[in-house]
């Protein structure tokens, strides 16, 4: 167990580009009733974290605004009230979102329950990509649209970060799964079970596809109203980016959801991982102190997968 006060950490000194993150030393939190503190060995880098970076968005921020809410690690001590984990456990989690969470630095403490243990047939780096972007999958598939065995889905940007595991838990629900991608992206869809693949740039996706019964919208602006061109009555259209790009629909369900701290998914998302249902991608491995560097990377939204931050 660590003996020193301080921990590294990548703050943000104003909003603003990819270069307003900083490298710090600061007091390391220490675990509170029902909380663990967790010894950061990866962070994983998501669009909220460059989007929130620029202007602070809606996240309740700390003293030293920190981003980051993937974290996999191992617990280093335990707070009053806990016994699900002990010093020296291998968890995951996406803790406090949409307050910090501060995973980009050597601790986090936060809640036990916003954990779960990570699957022994995955790394600490693939553990770290799994959090935010599997759980926004998740709730938006299976919690929000019901999405169940045999119905028709669409997800958008499926390679990204949410669309890569979205296909995969889609599979595992028993549904025939549509994406759009650039053609290069299309041989590693179809080996994560996709079952068709549009090439957005030939070919637009609400001439191609009929009688959807869930979308998934990653990426806003015009992909809602056109996506109402392929659900079918009754059909459900999940929002992600925000709830300014739910279009206005009367014969079917739309709404934008907001990801949240969910063991009980998480738990499911660690079963599919372990039953070798569900894969994260790593698109790209940096140091922690080469985050301005994955968001420059990440912000060209033509990444595969997950870019993930090795703290040790």
């Amino acid at each position: 167990m660590s003996t020193s006060t301080t921990m590294r950490a990548i703050g943000i000194r104003e909003w603003g580009g990819p270069d307003v993150l900083t490298p710090v030393e600061i007091e390391r939190p220490e675990p509170g009733v029902t909380e663990i503190l967790v010894r950061v060995h990866a962070a994983g880098v998501n669009p909220v974290d460059w989007k929130t970076r620029t202007s602070g968005g809606l996240i309740v921020w700390g003293p030293t605004p920190i981003v980051g809410w993937d974290v996999s690690g191992t617990v280093e001590a335990v707070g009053p009230g806990v016994t699900l984990y002990q010093p020296g456990d291998a968890v995951f989690g996406m803790p406090h979102f949409p307050r910090q969470a501060g995973g980009y630095a050597e601790f986090v403490a936060a809640p036990a329950r916003h954990f779960v243990r990570k699957p022994d047939t995955i790394t600490h780096l693939e553990a770290a990509a799994l959090p935010l972007a599997a759980l926004t999958a998740w709730q938006g598939l299976i919690d929000t649209a019901k999405l169940s065995a045999g119905q028709r889905v669409l997800i958008h940007a499926a390679s990204g970060g949410v669309g890569h595991l979205a296909v995969q838990i889609a599979k595992a629900q028993g549904a025939y799964v549509i994406g759009t991608a650039r053609a290069a992206k299309h041989e590693f869809l179809l080996a994560l079970g996709a079952d068709e693949v549009i090439d957005y740039t030939t070919v637009d996706f609400a001439d191609a596809v009929r009688d959807i019964d869930v979308v998934l919208d990653t990426i806003g602006g015009d992909y809602g109203t056109r996506s109402l061109r392929v659900l079918r009555p009754g059909g459900h259209l999940v929002t992600l980016p925000g709830p300014d790009d739910v279009p206005p629909a009367a014969d079917v369900q739309t709404g934008w959801i907001m990801v949240e701290p969910d063991s009980a998914g998480l738990r499911a998302i660690a079963e599919l991982v372990a039953a070798g249902r569900l894969r994260p991608e790593l698109d790209t491995v940096l140091p922690l102190t080469d985050a301005a560097k994955a968001h420059t990377y990440g912000e060209t939204g033509r990444t595969r997968g997950k870019i993930v931050l090795q703290v040790v």
